[in-house]
């Protein structure tokens, strides 16, 4: 390996043996001096030509110190990623966390940069995983539960890295846990609804196999009318089963029919009054004559209003008055039913729209309510971009209102 001093000391040591052959050979010192300045100036030529370092036999130059890895965690690349992760993240060096994003300081707080990744996570099972991970460790998600808060379920996955650093991502899967519950609970409840009707049948049925001639024909005629109450019951819960279920089926698609609103209540007001429903003469229609055009589906908005007004005619007083109004406000449309009942405490209030939730469960049964058409009414409502209010005093009564987008 040649460098530039090499060099030029070889080509000024070549000038000089020339030289010397020269003198030595007779010639002419004003040719003898002049070769060795052209020699000198060759020689700086060369010398000012050739690279610091010449290329070593397999072609490749020598470098003083070889560059150093740039660090995944402080890359600025990896920082920007950070940044627009939703899900919390966590880049960890040697169990100190270095980076957090946005998601993880709302999670965990500020403070959880620089200190140990096993107190900034304050779960045993996170703990006793980060303390016995190593770099061959195998990849799996860990379950955190009731973390941060009770009733909550959070994952957590590590990418291990090169030199002791971990990348750290946290998910939240409260809300499906929450959805399996509700899964789970609808089935139990709806599976209950429908077994003790069918207990009632059934045993009344067996009590009529039993039974002898027409001296039982008075009890027979009593057991028939709870038979078929009961399969009402049942035939209005599965109804109701399959209203809910295709709401839910349409919730996210956006009715784009116009129907005008004031015909539907009255068209439901009217189907009322012809039906068997009890107290049909309590209703106080005021809708005025003019229409509300809304967009909706026509069948969901008739259920809305038939399951708001029935519930009033069913839990308001006998002889007192079911009032039922639309009035246009700015740019909404407010239906209001309102009757003069016990009315409902407070705390029950914002449990009315569950499924199967009932303030007072044997009233509810003795009436025929499933317990579902409070939860119909938000979920219609909710397809439409509808405003589901209930107001109640006890002692005075309750008004459950719902407001609508006009159109145009």
């Amino acid at each position: 390996m040649f460098d530039r001093l090499s060099s030029l000391v070889i080509a000024l040591t070549l000038v000089a043996i020339v030289a010397i052959f020269a003198a030595l050979a007779g010639g002419d010192p004003l040719s003898i001096a002049m070769m060795l300045i052209a020699g000198f100036i060759a020689a700086g030529t060369v010398y000012g030509a050739l690279p610091a370092s010449l290329p070593d036999a397999q072609g490749s130059a020598p470098s003083a110190e070889a560059p150093q890895p740039v660090s995944l965690l402080r890359h600025p690349d990896f920082a920007r990623l950070v940044d627009q992760e939703k899900d919390p993240l966590l880049g960890v060096a040697d169990n100190i966390v270095t980076i957090a994003n946005d998601a993880a300081i709302r999670l965990l707080g500020r403070h959880i940069v620089g200190a140990d990744i096993r107190t900034a996570i304050r779960h045993p099972a996170a703990a006793e995983w980060l303390s016995r991970i190593n770099d061959d460790g195998p990849l799996e998600t860990i379950n955190l539960v009731d973390f941060p808060r009770p009733g909550q379920r959070w994952t957590m996955r590590i990418a291990v890295l090169s030199g002791g650093q971990r990348i750290i991502v946290l998910s939240d899967h409260s809300a499906i846990d929450a959805a399996d519950r509700m899964r789970s609970d609808f089935v139990a409840n709806a599976s209950h609804e429908l077994r003790t009707p069918l207990a009632a049948i059934l045993g009344y049925v067996e009590t009529l196999q039993d039974m002898n001639g027409d001296t039982d024909a008075p009890t027979r005629s009593r057991f028939l009318a709870i038979i078929e109450r009961e399969a009402g019951r049942m035939q209005q819960l599965v109804i109701d089963l399959l209203s809910i279920s295709r709401v839910e089926a349409d919730r996210f698609r956006r009715p784009t029919t116009p129907v005008d609103f004031t015909a539907i209540v009255r068209g439901t007001i009217a189907q009322l009054k012809d039906s068997e429903a009890a107290r049909p003469i309590d209703i106080v229609a005021k809708l005025g004559d003019e229409k509300q055009p809304i967009l909706g589906d026509e069948a969901q908005l008739g259920q809305l209003a038939h399951n708001i007004i029935s519930n009033a005619m069913k839990y308001g007083r006998a002889g007192t008055p079911v009032t039922v109004e639309l009035a246009r406000e700015g740019r909404r449309v407010r239906l209001s039913v309102s009757d003069e009942g016990d009315g409902i405490a407070p705390d029950h209030l914002p449990r009315l729209t569950e499924r199967f939730y009932r303030v007072d469960e044997a009233r509810s049964r003795s009436v025929g309510g499933t317990g579902l058409g409070l939860a119909i009414v938000k979920h219609i409502s909710e397809r439409h971009q509808g405003q589901l209010d209930i107001e109640s005093e006890l002692g005075k009564g309750t008004k459950v209102s719902v407001t609508f987008p006009l159109a145009g």
